[in-house]
């Protein structure tokens, strides 16, 4: 590999000094290198000046290949474009799209005239859809055909009828007032929308010179991105992240996998999440080096073949995508011995999948890595050294720049090794929840982001979660909150009372179940509560298992006691805790 700037700074002796001082469990990152004031465009900028005739992005479902001097010849025009259909600077512009080519030059052309992207889940049905766009006043939205489960437009015009009968950029829409234009990754011409090519050739002359103009003016700390994250209260809350944010934690994610121009990083993970968006696509900006898109979405086969086609360097996933990997009955087939380096999150690694991760799938410096999409994302990632102990019971230790405390419910630091809830404080927390002070200021605390998750911290400074405060799991790498499967259930004529809840899984961490009192009267089978959620709400959210019970386990005080549900189902289904070592 070619020399890299942070090494210096990033020695095992240098490491040493981040460990917890006083006997408390609170501790800080390293002050150097210092803090970037970078735009995402200016990184693009930097790339192309390093490394322009080097192969910047590979989408292979797509028979796509860009240099960084082509992706950014791309990126222009179609920043340009966005201009001439009258995106302005702080308009905010959906992508609800898998991963394609188009997400990436829509990442970097918002970026460039200072809108704001936002995320949207591919998953999302018709309900999620419409609060999304409603929640943050989606201006424009560029979407996708859809996926092998859900047909977008049908989906749209579902929301919003009118789009048939609609000129294209001049959409008025009772249910979605604030969206004006839709733009439709595909070549077909329809009623109402743009396709993305028209968008691309939409700029003349005076776009071009406005773009360069506007460019210039855009600041780090200007709003640049908003990532939805489910929410305790029933709807999902629209976090808000700067370039200062993504640009900083994308650097320091590199460095500690030590990417550098000669560096191959394949790309199962979706990039509406951070972790395809931060963690790859940036990460691998500020680096040099190539990301290579096996296709649209997750598929084992495909993902090796890419590995081994394109000599990859590096992988990032789930669990639960290596533990379906490592499974394939193929797996022996592909040439895996270019790789080294990536990162596991999402939910903890199982001892012996990570043991056979780094033996069979030739990735001896994989890195661990934790955060929530309020801190842009990665707090905490452990090092290409550490030993696969640590690298299993532990989310590693703390990022540059980044300060973090465990406290008591009174908000009091815990001793070393002592257990209370985490928070995280520096330049990657949040600007806040979009249109919600609120539940801004409920979640950080004088500039503290509060996590909800339990941890310790050790001696050396390795932080392990242990739990989470707030009532969410995590299937499969997918934050859910039972809350919001709860409210959507009660809007089932039959359904009384109702308590959803994570159990043990072995494939995806944890599975959904919903322990439902019906109406006195209500007849409904347990196939048809799954049908009523399907092609509602996400996939991942429809529950696995349901049960129909005459009462629920209560507190004294009228608290749900999900721990009695969740042990009866354990021993219902003869399930056991996933540990991870």
């Amino acid at each position: 590999m070619s020399s890299n700037p942070f090494s210096s700074f990033t020695t095992s002796s240098n490491l040493a000094a981040q460990r917890p001082i006083d006997g408390l469990s609170q501790v800080k990152g390293l002050s150097m290198p210092e803090l970037s004031t970078a735009t995402i465009g200016e990184l693009l900028d930097r790339a192309v000046q390093r490394d322009g005739d080097r192969e910047a992005f590979v989408f292979l479902e797509h028979n796509v290949r860009w240099t960084w001097a082509q992706f950014q010849l791309d990126v222009n025009k179609a920043a340009a474009g966005l201009l001439s259909i009258g995106i302005q600077r702080g308009d905010r512009v959906g992508i609800w799209s898998p991963n394609r080519p188009e997400w990436v030059l829509v990442q970097f052309a918002t970026a460039q005239i200072g809108a704001v992207m936002v995320n949207i889940n591919p998953a999302y049905r018709v309900s999620e859809l419409e609060y999304a766009l409603n929640k943050v006043g989606v201006k424009a939205l560029i979407c996708a055909p859809g996926t092998k489960a859900s047909n977008y437009l049908a989906m749209l015009n579902e929301i919003a009828p009118e789009i048939e009968h609609s000129a294209a950029g001049r959409l008025v829409l009772k249910r979605v007032p604030k969206l004006e234009t839709i733009v439709h990754l595909s070549d077909e011409r329809r009623p109402g929308v743009f396709t993305f090519r028209q968008l691309m050739d939409a700029a003349g002359p005076a776009q071009s010179v406005r773009l360069s103009i506007v460019s210039k003016s855009l600041k780090c700390h200007d709003a640049i991105n908003i990532q939805f994250t489910s929410g305790t209260t029933g709807h999902p809350k629209a976090a808000t992240l700067s370039h200062h944010n993504v640009v900083n934690n994308a650097r320091f994610v590199a460095n500690a996998m030590r990417l550098d121009p000669s560096d191959r990083l394949c790309v199962p993970v979706p990039l509406y999440h951070c972790f395809g968006m931060v963690l790859a696509v940036l990460a691998c900006t500020t680096s040099g080096s190539c990301t290579v898109f096996p296709g649209e979405s997750f598929e084992p086969g495909s993902t090796l073949a890419a590995v081994s086609s394109e000599r990859c360097t590096a992988i990032h996933g789930v669990p639960t995508m290596f533990v379906a990997m490592l499974g394939l009955a193929t797996f022996s087939q592909f040439d895996l011995s270019s790789l080294r380096t990536g990162i596991m999150a999402g939910a903890p690694c199982p001892i012996e999948t990570m043991k056979r991760v780094v033996a069979d799938m030739h990735l001896p410096e994989i890195t661990i890595a934790y955060g929530m999409t309020e801190t842009s994302p990665v707090s905490f990632q452990s090092s290409i050294e550490d030993s696969i102990e640590r690298r299993v019971s532990t989310v590693g230790r703390v990022q540059p720049h980044l300060e973090v405390k465990v406290v008591d419910d009174a908000g009091r630091v815990v001793p070393i090794g002592g257990k209370g809830e985490l928070w995280t404080k520096g330049y990657s927390v949040m600007r806040g929840y979009w249109g919600d002070d609120e539940k801004t200021r409920e979640s950080i605390v004088d500039g503290w982001m509060r996590t909800g998750d339990l941890a310790t911290i050790d001696v050396d400074g390795y932080c392990n979660i242990v739990g989470r405060s707030k009532d969410m799991l995590i299937r499969g790498g997918e934050n859910v909150y039972p809350r919001e499967v709860e409210e959507f259930l009660y809007g089932h004529p039959m359904i009384s009372e109702v308590q959803v809840f994570g159990i043990p899984d072995s494939r995806y961490g944890e599975e959904i179940c919903a322990w439902i009192v019906l109406k006195p009267g209500g007849k409904v089978s347990e196939e048809a509560i799954k049908e009523y959620c399907r092609g509602q709400i996400a996939h991942y959210k429809v529950p696995r298992y349901v049960r129909f019970v005459q009462t629920l386990p209560m507190t004294v005080t009228g608290k749900a006691q999900k721990f009695v549900m969740r042990k009866a189902m354990i021993d219902e289904l003869g399930l056991s805790d996933v540990r991870t070592a």
